[in-house]
């Protein structure tokens, strides 16, 4: 029977051996760890894994008075906790001339380049001339994109720095950037990149989501390390029906995920103004958005945040993150 050689390695070839062990050990541990060692957003405000946090945002500031009222009174209660401004609708000086006098409050700029309804309308801040694009034969934006030429991103990106320069002519100190109907967000690449490219000018964040890379890709392609992205979001659909409303939210935060989700609400009061301004169809109208404030407002929703152990934080704290390292 033949026996198997013996094998002898010589000092300086075991040492080679276990020097390529070690950088190779080295190599792995460089391309795994950062993935698994990066910091969350919650992690980086300074909250421990695992932990809820939540921005209530109110939309559309500045479209009525109803709206802004509805607005003030959840801010000023504790519960809403964060809201953008439509700088070209008619009752923006209203709501700017409060966030001049309460330069705390988190509010940022609501992006407008549609007027969806039927009987209240507004138009550009830039003069009409420079966007031609943006407007219909009456001068107003239009109702929709579905109908009209596809706008152009060199005039959109003029009458985005009109509504920001607007703002900050009228004392307001945004805290972030978001979309009116995600059009900046959800309209292909040229047109968030515009958004993106004017949202670092004045530096200041936007609102973009993770749960919204798969559908639209070119998102998480466009932005850069330096960019605040929100975990998740939730908002009402249209097909929830009013009696399910509250079920709809507390079902939302029982099974909050951990991060940092945002909650998009439109409150308002149901009143004689909003009802005729919004009489054209219910979804996003007066009683949908006195349906909003009512929860949001309420003991249900407070208990519910002590319950489930859910944080409020605000855009303006993301605003004060330095960039991932």
């Amino acid at each position: 029977m033949a026996l198997m050689p013996r094998l002898w390695f010589t000092d300086r070839q075991m040492i080679s051996a276990f020097s390529l062990r070690v950088v190779l050990l080295a190599f792995l541990v460089s391309t795994i760890l950062p993935a698994s060692s990066a910091q969350t957003l919650a992690e980086r405000l300074g909250y421990p894994p695992g932990t809820k946090l939540i921005i209530v945002h109110a939309d559309d500031l500045g479209e009525t008075h109803a709206v802004n009222a509805a607005a003030v009174n959840a801010i000023e209660r504790g519960t809403i906790n964060s809201a953008s401004m439509m700088v070209p609708c008619p009752w923006f000086p209203e709501i700017a001339d409060y966030g001049k006098s309460h330069p705390d409050a988190d509010f940022g700029l609501h992006l407008t380049l549609t007027s969806e309804r039927v009987y209240y309308r507004w138009s550009p801040v830039a003069a009409a001339d420079k966007v031609p694009s943006l407007v219909d034969k009456d001068g107003y934006l239009h109702h929709d994109w579905d109908h009209n030429k596809p706008v152009n991103a060199k005039e959109v990106e003029i009458e985005l720095r009109a509504q920001i320069e607007r703002a900050l002519g009228m004392g307001v100190r945004p805290t972030h950037l978001d979309s009116h109907q995600y059009r900046l967000i959800m309209s292909g690449k040229e047109l968030f990149d515009v958004m993106l490219r004017v949202a670092h000018e004045y530096k200041l964040p936007i609102f973009v989501t993770r749960d919204w890379f798969a559908d639209y890709p070119y998102l998480e392609k466009s932005l850069g390390p330096g960019d605040i992205v929100l975990d998740h979001t939730v908002t009402i659909e249209p097909s929830v029906p009013p009696e399910k409303w509250a079920e709809f939210y507390t079902t939302a935060l029982k099974n909050l995920k951990p991060g940092v989700t945002e909650f998009v609400i439109h409150p308002g009061f149901d009143d004689e103004e909003l009802r005729a301004a919004t009489r054209e169809r219910s979804t996003w109208g007066s009683a949908w958005r006195q349906r909003d404030f009512d929860f949001f407002t309420s003991a249900q929703f407070r208990e519910l945040l002590d319950q489930q152990k859910i944080k409020l934080i605000t855009w303006r704290e993301l605003g004060r993150l330095s960039p991932p390292k």
